[in-house]
């Protein structure tokens, strides 16, 4: 949720700043705007909308060089969307331009201070504030200006700050919200997140909380919050800057749908061999697991609450373990039971998904063990576990997540499998899920052949305002995530529900004008199933169905249907999300919307 770049050293151009902000535009955002020093003066460019209307405004200016820069995206919060509240802002003598992802929440208390002072203001954001209180701070060194401001700031903040008498430096800060570092022969760069970084350098620094760091055209310098420095060694990151691009597709969510056969074989690369789980990043914790482990605890959010969801059917269909799923925004606030004793598996594609950090770290003050997943090397919440699995599917740059949630179940399961191996408890069921796992890459293809027929099903529902999902069992994980994305990326009133709920509600809302998409499951639930489509039938909703092609049955009761691969019934959250994904991302096009950009929404949650 929002962007920051910013470049220091020779051959800056205008032109780096807004190629930056390009590569953050799947954060979210509904302004945008730029900073750089010219002549010992502040120049500022900002324009509400999309980086387009800015990249206009500065046209004239793109291949202009300049010593250094800072460029951000807003995503607004405190103040509504304007030309005036967006970023970069300044002080009152326009001396000092900021750029600030988070939220500051104390800065009522400050603004009170500073207009007693006599500081104007002229927005209505919290970020102006600390433009404000840093000019207030200023004796000559922006460094300890913005050391002695960031003390006094309560909430989350990611800083970027320029002065136009110290054009030689930019300083950065970090609490709460991401921040990452990087140096290449021409320049030195910030960024919210590596996306505009690696067509640079594949070497960076990742900020840690309280941390302040000053950038010149040589490098960086990171100090801790006692201003003393900090040597760490930078992160290489494997993955090219073409897997960041379209590649011929007409928006990044189609291209991440079709990737899903690769970056699932990416994601369980190495991690089985001769059908048993061979996840070393376990290693560290694998006695706790043999000999202390009794309870575990999933956290996450959206997609990654989904994903959670069908590991804890898993275990719960294979196992004896204790496993309970929350979503991390209420879980930090539940006071959740967990102890010494308790495995807590943190999801999150970005790794900085606020409520999950936040939710880890009270868990690790009540002495659990903290397992995390990310797709992100570096990021926050893997730091701050004793144990990370990296996905390992490369970027995905679509808002609404795809390839990332299936190999977040993937990975989810082989956990799952591991841990009962460690325990001495790897059944026959579980190994044979696991064999057929490391193959799921070819059930994808499968599954991939019928986007056709998904484009032309998606045709006769484009018009409708709502829709529900129902599913049992697996199939019911599968139906949450199914609803999600449609309404995350066509904003139709979508639900989900598990089949058996029907009739104790959610019946009522079904007519001619509420069609329902029902995931059939392949085991002995199939019948319950069918009964509960019959009820959706008698009150004349029209169905489509997923269904084995082995079953003629279903297909002479359902509207329509498409076809899945009979696979094992743990598996099938795995070969349904290709096809309510392709089914969303069709019917987001057909309403003419932008899937990669949905909005109101972010691709990573850093505030609450």
């Amino acid at each position: 949720m929002c962007g920051i770049v910013g470049f220091i050293g020779k051959n800056v151009k205008i032109k780096h700043l807004i190629n930056g902000l390009e590569k953050l535009e799947y954060r979210g955002y509904d302004s945008a705007g730029l900073s750089f020093i010219e002549d010992n003066n502040i120049s500022i460019y900002k324009k509400e909308g999309k980086i387009k209307n800015l990249k206009e405004y500065v046209e004239s200016i793109l291949e202009k060089d300049i010593q250094n820069g800072i460029a951000h995206t807003r995503w607004a919060t405190h103040g509504g969307v304007s030309d005036e509240n967006s970023h970069p802002h300044t002080d009152q003598k326009k001396d000092i331009a900021i750029v600030h992802n988070g939220i500051i929440e104390n800065f009522q208390i400050l603004k009170k201070e500073l207009i007693e002072k006599g500081h104007e203001f002229f927005s209505q954001t919290d970020t102006e504030v600390i433009a404000h209180l840093i000019s207030e701070n200023y004796s000559g060194n922006l460094f300890e200006a913005v050391y002695e401001t960031k003390r006094r700031l309560e909430g989350t903040y990611a800083l970027a700050v320029i002065h136009r008498l110290e054009p030689n430096k930019i300083i950065v800060a970090r609490k709460g919200s991401p921040l990452v570092l990087a140096n290449s022969k021409d320049f030195t760069m910030l960024a919210s997140d590596i996306t505009p970084l690696i067509k640079y350098t594949k070497y960076v620094n990742f900020l840690e909380d309280d941390e302040i760091a000053e950038l010149n055209s040589e490098g960086y310098t990171i100090y801790d919050d006692n201003k003393k420095i900090i040597k760490r060694n930078e992160i290489h990151i494997t993955w090219d800057e073409t897997l960041a691009e379209k590649s011929g597709y007409d928006h990044f969510m189609e291209k991440e749908i079709n990737e899903q056969p690769q970056s699932i074989k990416s994601a369980l690369s190495g991690r089985i061999k001769n059908n048993v789980p061979n996840l070393v990043e376990l290693e560290n914790i694998k006695n706790f697991i043999k000999n202390d482990l009794k309870k575990i605890y999933i956290v996450a959010c959206g997609t990654s609450y989904h994903a959670g969801l069908s590991m804890v059917y898993l275990l719960n269909a294979y196992s004896d373990l204790d496993i309970n799923i929350e979503v991390a925004s209420e879980f930090r606030y539940m006071n959740p039971h967990v102890d010494k004793n308790t495995l807590v598996i943190a999801v999150s594609q970005s790794g900085e998904t606020i409520d999950t950090l936040e939710g880890i770290r009270i868990a690790k003050e009540k002495g659990a063990h903290i397992l995390s997943m990310s797709n992100v090397v570096g990021s926050t919440i893997p730091r701050e576990s004793n144990s990370v699995v990296y996905m390992n599917t490369g970027p995905e740059i679509g808002v609404a997540a795809t390839k990332t949630y299936t190999a977040q179940i993937a990975i989810l399961y082989l956990i799952s499998a591991q841990i009962l191996f460690y325990r001495e408890q790897y059944s026959t069921e579980i190994k044979n899920i696991v064999s057929k796992l490391e193959k799921i890459d070819e059930i994808f293809e499968e599954v991939l052949t019928t986007k056709e027929h998904i484009k032309e099903i998606s045709r006769q529902y484009v018009n409708y305002k709502n829709m529900m999902y129902v599913g049992r069992g697996f199939g019911y994980t599968a139906a949450l995530e199914g609803a999600l994305k449609l309404k995350e990326i066509s904003y139709i009133n979508a639900t989900a529900y598990q089949a058996g709920e029907l009739k104790h509600g959610p019946i009522a809302l079904l007519d001619e004008a509420f069609p329902v998409f029902a995931i059939i499951p392949f085991n002995g639930l199939k019948e319950k199933m069918i009964s509960n489509i019959m009820e959706i039938k008698a009150r004349k909703a029209r169905v489509i169905a997923l269904t084995s092609s082995e079953d003629e049955r279903i297909k002479e009761i359902v509207d329509d249907y498409i076809l899945v691969p009979n696979i094992e019934e743990a598996l099938l959250p795995l070969a349904v999300a290709p096809i309510t994904q392709l089914f969303s991302y069709n019917i987001s096009i057909l309403r003419h919307l932008d899937p990669d950009k949905p909005r109101n929404l972010a691709k990573s949650v850093t505030v609450e």
